[in-house]
């Protein structure tokens, strides 16, 4: 019997397969995914692989076959299923084999299992009296200690009878051997969260969330395995209806993974979860242990979890029997991987859910425009809540021009406007939340007075600051020279933003000294729990004022919440890159959905440098449709994604000169291959950050109509780099329609 192993080196020359005959003492032992020890090299170092197939015969001489060494002691195999999706993925977005393999490893290695010792007595009372007697005539004064003990009560934890009594693990040893007691064992699995479960309220669905269910239950139970787009506003109850679809797919004996975009989501959503299938649920994220994980993956392999939470690692859970898999929040850029390979969560879910017989539900308020398209397009099938599922109106939203302000003499970042309605909530003991739109801020250039935003004359994105007085566009190259007035209006009031949560969190305080304020940010964050503590104090009505970056806006259910204010909605606008409208579209609102839902109704104020601009104007009309056929039109127009399929070929070396040269190469070599004229070649140049880590870098972009001819491009620029040594000093990663260009 023959084993075919990939092995553990991340290095293009050696993603292949290698074949090694099993010795007899592991057969039965090894299954797809296990991790092995083999010899490799002329030196037969022992180096560790994983096999990812069988078979009776091999294809070389079997007297020159070598032998595996043994199992990988405390490793974790990888399930056999995860094992063809890693495949996929080394396809559909380039790296290595192992690259992949090692993104699927939900657990990278075994860790011990914590034990609770219980000692129970095996004597009746009067065996046990008489025992007791000869200890105390021995003068066995520790053995008859325990004993006694044991008498008063049969049956104690070993660690508190040890301290109890002071009596050591010898001794217990020795009355075990005596067949006085007995210890047993059970494994302590650990349940990340803190949970208590309350009694469940009744829920009443509206008819649309029937019809919503009704149509994926009725698809389940005829054996249609879909990927269904919900579509609903923000307050429509899609959380209610991801979980009675899950209910449904759990009383069929199948399991569920749940992913939600940001661990700060975590809290309020698992708790909903819990309050509706209890401890069957768990939760992967990065802030666990190794433990903590590795009790996770056990809890699963005995069956006690039917549905797991957490971002987008969570994907690869080894369930057994996976039935649906849904993505919370799919417009979300943190679905997509920043390192090899760049996987997006949306696309890998519908390929594993396709290779196992399991259907996907993606959920937005504000659906991607790939995933809206792919819905008009029938790829998947529309699933809508139009109106809120307790019957609220949405909040009223209010554009502020910041330009007027300025005009008005107003040089602060909160408006008039804002800071009358700010009061008005104080007063009335109302909560407010501030959102900081960070997003995009690096780098555009923009003019305070008139709302001007320096672009490149043939992208149509914003040009980025760079140093040495330069402007530059990251899709084409286009340079311009840095200015210190509005070429439109002669302002000098023309720059970079550079105000962050701090400093505005010490305005507010300024400005509203009888306030409680709490800062939500990367910053305030950063421990195990910090997420949960700042919504637990902000859901218990510690702080009046909330203020945050785009964690804040997502997701969240304050029904206290009666007024939002969005600063410096313009930031994500202008970002460097074409979905930048699309993301301002989406941050703003949701942010709009934060306010207004609970009895009292909302108000949200947008304050902008650009009004006119129809992703803001759509997003205070909170109209989805209206900003999707705009946005359609643009991308058509301009040839970007979804009409059109994008890839991003990243390059970076310690050389500057041979990196430019390489990537002069490899686009003429890519102009070769596009004798047909399917691809659209842009490029090379630097990205925002043209210098990492003592890296330099270049950027390639690949257009297309269709997604397999950039494939087929990725497939032959791999081999033309392995073969050419002059690329053996860089390193180039593949992005299939990249979320960002920094």
């Amino acid at each position: 019997m023959y084993a075919d192993i990939i092995i553990d080196i991340t290095h293009e020359k050696l993603d292949k397969v290698f074949q090694y005959s099993i010795p007899s003492r592991l057969e039965g032992m090894l299954e797809v995914g296990t991790e092995v020890v083999v010899p490799f090299g002329r030196g037969n170092k022992e180096t560790h692989g994983y096999v990812i197939a069988f078979s009776e015969k091999t294809d070389y001489d079997p007297a020159k076959i070598k032998e595996i060494t043994g199992k990988a002691e405390e490793s974790m195999a990888i399930e056999g299923k995860l094992v063809a999706l890693a495949a996929w993925m080394k396809e559909h977005y380039g790296g290595t084999m192992i690259q992949s393999l090692k993104t699927v490893l939900p657990v990278k290695k075994k860790e011990k299992i914590r034990q609770k010792r219980t000692v129970h007595l095996l004597l009746d009372e009067e065996a046990g009296k008489r025992q007791l007697d000869v200890y105390l005539h021995k003068n066995q004064k520790a053995r008859a200690r325990l004993l006694a003990g044991l008498l008063d009560q049969p049956v104690q934890e070993y660690e508190l009878l040890t301290k109890k009594l002071n009596v050591t693990g010898t001794v217990i040893r020795t009355l075990e051997e005596q067949k006085i007691l007995t210890v047993e064992y059970e494994d302590m699995l650990r349940n990340p969260v803190d949970y208590r479960k309350k009694t469940g309220k009744q829920i009443v669905y509206t008819e649309e969330q029937e019809r919503a269910i009704r149509t994926f239950v009725q698809d389940y139970q005829a054996g249609k395995r879909k990927t269904y787009l919900l579509y609903g506003i923000t307050g429509s109850g899609k959380t209610e209806v991801y979980m009675e679809m899950i209910e449904q797919i759990v009383k069929m004996g199948k399991q569920a993974i749940v992913l939600i975009p940001e661990i700060a989501l975590t809290y309020q959503t698992v708790m909903r979860f819990y309050g509706r299938f209890g401890d069957r649920v768990s939760i992967l994220n990065s802030r666990l242990s190794p433990g903590e994980r590795f009790d996770q993956l056990e809890r699963i392999r005995r069956g006690e979890v039917d549905v797991m939470i957490g971002p987008r690692s969570a994907l690869f859970t080894p369930f057994s029997d996976l039935g649906l898999i849904v993505i919370d929040e799919e417009q979300e850029s943190a679905y997509k991987s920043e390192q090899v390979p760049r996987y997006h969560a949306r696309e890998t879910a519908v390929a594993r859910a396709t290779m196992e017989g399991a259907s996907v539900v993606l959920g937005s308020a504000t659906p991607s425009v790939d995933a809206y398209f792919k819905a008009k397009q029938g790829e998947y099938t529309l699933l809508e809540l139009t109106r809120r599922a307790k019957g609220q109106n949405l909040a009223s939203v209010y554009t502020v021009d910041m330009r007027e302000e300025l005009k008005k003499g107003n040089r602060s970042i909160i408006s008039d406007r804002l800071k009358e309605l700010i009061e008005d909530r104080l007063q009335k003991h109302q909560q407010i939340m501030l959102f900081l739109n960070r997003r995009g801020y690096a780098g555009f250039v923009s003019c305070r007075s008139c709302g001007y935003v320096v672009k490149c004359p043939h992208c149509d994105v914003s040009l980025s600051a760079h140093r040495g007085g330069k402007l530059v566009c990251h899709y084409c190259g286009y340079e311009t020279k840095q200015m210190n007035r509005c070429p439109e209006c002669g302002s000098g009031y023309i720059g970079g933003f550079k105000a962050g949560t701090q400093q505005i969190e010490e305005l507010i305080k300024r400005m509203f000294p009888q306030a409680g304020v709490l800062r939500m940010d990367l910053d305030t964050t950063k421990s195990k729990d910090g997420h949960e503590k700042i919504l637990a104090a902000f859901a218990n009505h510690e702080a009046d004022i909330l203020i945050g970056t785009q964690m804040i806006v997502k997701g969240h259910d304050f029904p206290e919440v009666t007024l939002v204010g969005v600063l410096a909605a313009d930031l994500s606008l202008y970002s460097n890159d074409y979905q930048s409208a699309e993301r301002t579209f989406q941050l703003l609102t949701q942010a709009a959905g934060r306010a207004g839902r609970g009895s009292a109704g909302g108000e949200v104020v947008i304050q902008t440098y650009s009004p006119e601009h129809y992703s803001i104007q759509r997003a205070a009309a909170q109209d989805y449709d209206g900003f999707y056929e705009e946005e359609i039109n643009y991308r058509s127009l301009m040839g970007y994604p979804p009409v059109h399929q994008l890839l991003a070929v990243w390059m970076s070396g310690s050389e500057e000169e041979h990196l430019k040269k390489a990537a002069g190469y490899l686009k003429e070599f890519t102009e070769r291959l596009n004798r047909q004229k399917k691809l659209a070649i842009i490029g090379p140049t630097a990205p925002f950050i043209e210098k990492v880590n003592d890296r330099y870098r270049q950027l390639i972009y690949i257009k297309s109509e269709e997604y397999k001819f950039l494939i087929e491009a990725k497939d032959l620029m791999e081999q033309y780099i392995e073969m050419n040594s002059g690329f053996r000093s860089l390193r180039i990663q593949f992005d299939f329609n990249p979320m960002s260009t920094m």
